[in-house]
């Protein structure tokens, strides 16, 4: 058993023992979900400078703000309570955004934190250190042609405070739903969101001046300028392989979050490379020893077409509803989706009615088949780090045209593959730990992944790109449902065991997420 298979057992949660997890929240120790710096420069961004390509400033602007922006206030006794274009389980938002800047950007050359209270960039480190930055991702192609980077990291406690070693489940997937709000915000303003999850963490994390304990960096996103040719890249490798951990040691409770983390990171010496030449003013490549002129590498190979995920329950008998789909019209240049992406809200409670069979494809098509919003602007194959390694199943309950009972969803095949026969409600209710939500809804997507296997092939590191890729997903769940005036609203508190049992998936599937779709009370 793996480290991250093991902090995945001891994290489940389990009827037996549920009540002796729980302790009384100490709300004077409450986290502040947002970074105040003493010190740097703060860049309005709606007032970007003035030798900035005003046409650009606009579109970092409205970049930051879909992604991560405050999108409504909420009276208090005390401050207002912010809420943020990405979701966040407990409206805890552990995720930082920081943005580097290339010395020949748009930007001063350095180190940006963005401030969602001001919608600001604050600027606290005002030198070049794209170099290390690229030594940090080992020499990644893409650092090579775009000036800008963005970095998503997490503030541990910010969800620990609530959530203790389950947290990092959740942060995984808040930080998905964040890569879901910038692939889609980079698209509506001619940028490209390449993803790069594999990099020195300790040298990422020493660039940006955070300790790895309490704040480390999950993701680097290249942020290409699709306006410049030369940034008009190919796809590129997204996920890299970190060891596994080769004994389990003994870890007290509290401390797995914190160990699972650790033994997830990649070391300079985990990967074999070679540091890349780099090109004087002139543009002529220099060898980095001797400095001696020499020939400039070669374009990188584009990635290759990662295996599709499985088909699974392909056995004749088996009952199959195809999910023929007309596409959701995200009207004139996406400006219905840019307004969804603003109003979008975690839905509270379900009516318990019905949504139809053709609003479920929808929902699905629009998460799972980018590739039929190409002629609307959107990018037809978004970034993701194993997304061939997740599995699909869909707990109907009220749909129109669909019986009740758990479906197997085969993307490849556009269908819902019917595996239990039976209206799951008062099951979905118990499993999702009594929420209301899990009862009421329509329908119930859940994310799924063979841990061990996804293990053999990225190490550790396998858990924080699996939690990504559900969140990334169901991000755009939820901004599927919206569209369509239902309501979404994602759980990461099951009972993890009795999900497959109840529902039928497999055993050997560890279940990432649940994302409730119904009809709004």
């Amino acid at each position: 058993m793996s480290l991250a298979q093991h902090y995945h057992e001891r994290t489940k949660y389990d009827p037996v023992t549920i009540r002796q997890r729980g302790k009384a929240l100490d709300f004077s120790q409450q986290p502040i979900p947002y970074k105040d710096y003493k010190f740097g420069h703060l860049i309005n961004l709606k007032q970007l400078p003035a030798d900035l390509d005003p046409n650009l400033g606009e579109r970092l602007s409205r970049f930051f703000y879909l992604s991560y922006g405050i999108t409504a206030a909420v009276a208090t006794t005390g401050d207002p309570y912010y809420l943020r274009a990405a979701p966040s389980a407990g409206g805890l938002y552990p995720a930082e955004l920081y943005l580097i800047a290339r010395q020949d950007s748009c930007l001063p050359a350095g180190l940006y934190n963005y401030q969602a209270r001001p919608h600001g960039l604050i600027h606290f480190w005002e030198s070049n250190v794209w170099s290390a930055l690229q030594s940090a991702c080992f020499w990644h192609p893409v650092l090579d042609h775009v000036t800008l980077a963005v970095v998503l990291t997490a503030v541990f406690y910010r969800s620990a405070w609530r959530y203790e070693d389950r947290a990092y489940r959740r942060i995984g997937l808040d930080l998905g739903h964040l890569l879901g709000n910038i692939e889609l915000a980079a698209n509506l303003n001619d940028f490209r969101a390449h993803l790069l999850g594999g990099f020195v963490d300790s040298a990422l994390n020493d660039l940006l001046y955070l300790d790895g304990d309490q704040e480390a960096a999950f993701v680097v996103i290249g942020l290409a300028d699709l306006l410049k040719v030369s940034e008009n890249l190919p796809h590129l490798p997204t996920a890299l392989p970190s060891p596994v951990c080769p004994t389990i040691p003994k870890i007290a409770a509290g401390d797995l979050l914190h160990e699972c983390h650790q033994a997830s990171q990649i070391t300079a010496t985990d990967l074999t490379y070679t540091p890349k030449p780099q090109a004087d003013p002139d543009g002529v490549v220099l060898d980095l020893c001797t400095g001696v002129a020499i020939m400039p590498p070669p374009e990188p190979e584009p990635e290759p077409e990662p295996e599709p995920t499985p088909d699974l329950y392909d056995f004749p008998g088996l009952t199959r509803v195809h999910l023929g789909v007309e596409p959701i019209n995200w009207q004139q240049n996406c400006t219905g989706l840019e307004n969804t992406m603003l109003r979008r809200r975690s839905t509270r409670v379900y009516s318990g009615g019905s949504i139809t069979q053709a609003q479920l494809a929808q929902i699905l098509d629009f998460a799972y088949h980018p590739e039929h919003y190409q002629p609307q602007g959107l990018d037809e194959t978004p970034d993701y780090f194993c997304l061939n390694l997740i599995k699909t199943f869909v707990a109907v309950s009220e749909v129109k045209g669909l019986e009740a009972g758990c479906y197997y969803y085969a993307p490849q095949a556009k269908e819902l593959r019917q595996i239990r026969f039976k209206n799951f409600r008062t099951e979905l209710h118990h499993l999702s730990l009594g929420q209301e939500l899990g009862r009421d809804a329509a329908a119930v997507v859940f994310q799924t992944a063979n841990l061990e296997a996804a293990i053999t092939e990225l190490g550790e590191r396998a858990y924080r790109y699996l939690h990504m890729d559900a969140g990334h997903l169901g991000q755009r769940l939820n901004l599927a449902a919206m569209q369509l005036n239902l309501g979404a609203s994602g759980i990461a508190g099951f009972f993890d065991d009795q999900v497959n049992e109840v529902l039928g998936i497999p055993v050997d599937d560890a279940v990432l997420y649940l994302t409730t779709l119904g009809v709004p009370a």
